[in-house]
């Protein structure tokens, strides 16, 4: 096989029977990020795919080994821009672990709560950029607006619009305002009743039904090999969640429903992501009714100034919006952490791409690549 590197106009008349070397990124708008993706294209058709990542590298897991417990949130609330509340709560819960802390109940309902309405941001975010990516430009004005409304009541708790450093090993940062889950009741209400609007504007257009059903099917073989998880490996079939199988804060007693399709495409992908939000707006509702039940309490534990976690190690994983979150932690007894090992989800979601685009047009790789949900600082950390 013979390679040719070209550039628009270079070496047009020879392209026609020698493959030709295309780099989409590492800036460029459909790739969610500094994302490199080196593809050999046959004519119009993808021949093979290399994802090439590191643009965003920061030293996460090393940052982590120099800074206490109480600076590792700030840390780690960040690799995932759109999910900053879940991110916190793998390193805060594998501390409690090896501390043998338990929470006070408020904390954990809390916890549960804001960590549902921030699944419910995330999942907006891509509900409208994703149509956007394939030339609908009008979904992402009625996802943003719900999301202003969800955002609003977790600015007014925690002060932060994207990270929100709330989470505090043993509990909260401080206690939920007065009057605050009235407002939560009320946005998540209306996010409710508006989310038809969505679904008729995009899951029912005939133009995005074709760009996308059929297209980028991602086989149950395929994410036990990479790893993948959340909405991508439930679209695929696979029923994991581990809100369900694996409960932590308070999801043993709440009912948690798990979304799945069965056609592993990028409709079924978007189909799967449209209805958790429907089920964590469900969840957030049952939250708020038991939060109200709760007699007044404390919110966290009280801390030693200089917090040293005992020596051991745990391995503490959660339901993030885009799959499984993942912090190992070993620990020498001091203040900082010997290890803090990451397993993000988008990592394993980005690298199935290798499998997934060959044999599809260009044109249809944006539509793939958009409807794996993926966060850059997440693969790179």
């Amino acid at each position: 096989m013979t390679e040719r590197v070209v550039g628009m106009g270079a070496g047009a008349k020879e392209l026609a029977t020698e493959d030709m070397i295309l780099n989409i990124g590492p800036q460029h708008p459909s790739t969610h990020g500094v994302l490199r993706l080196r593809l050999t294209l046959d004519g119009e058709r993808i021949a093979t795919a290399e994802p090439i990542i590191g643009y965003m590298h920061r030293g996460a897991e090393k940052l982590f080994e120099v800074r206490d417990y109480r600076q590792i949130i700030m840390l780690a609330n960040r690799h995932d821009w759109l999910a900053g509340f879940a991110n916190e709560l793998g390193v805060v819960l594998a501390a409690e672990r090896l501390l043998g802390m338990e929470p006070p109940v408020r904390a954990v309902w809390a916890r549960t709560l804001l960590a549902e309405l921030n699944r419910v941001l995330s999942h907006l975010m891509f509900l409208g950029s994703y149509p956007l990516e394939l030339g609908a430009m009008t979904p992402i004005f009625y996802s943003f607006n719900e999301r202003e409304r969800i955002q609003a009541v977790m600015e007014e708790i925690s002060g932060g619009r994207m990270h929100y450093m709330f989470n505090r090993v043993g509990g909260l940062k401080e206690d939920l305002p007065l009057g605050w889950l009235d407002r939560v009741s009320e946005a998540v209400a209306e996010t409710r009743r508006r989310m038809p609007v969505i679904e008729d504007l995009i899951l029912h257009n005939e133009i995005f039904a074709a760009r996308t059903k059929g297209v980028g099917v991602l086989t149950r073989e395929q994410i036990m090999q990479y790893g993948v998880s959340g909405p991508i490996a439930r679209a695929s079939g696979v029923d994991l969640d581990l809100r369900r199988d694996d409960p932590y804060l308070a999801y043993p007693e709440l009912p948690v429903k798990v979304v799945t399709r069965d056609a592993g495409d990028c409709q079924a992908r978007f189909e799967v992501l449209f209805e958790q939000v429907k089920v964590s707006l469900e969840l957030a509702d049952a939250c708020v009714e038991r939060l109200r039940s709760l007699p007044p309490g404390p919110i966290n534990q009280r801390l030693p100034k200089v917090l040293k976690v005992p020596e051991g190690h745990t391995y503490a994983w959660t339901e993030n919006p885009l799959g499984i979150n993942g912090y190992y932690l070993v620990s020498k007894g001091d203040k900082t952490p010997w290890r803090l090992k990451l397993r993000s989800a988008s990592y394993s979601n980005v690298q199935v791409l290798r499998e997934m685009l060959p044999g599809h047009l260009v044109a249809d790789m944006v539509a793939i690549l958009g409807s794996m949900f993926f966060v850059v600082g997440d693969i790179d950390k």
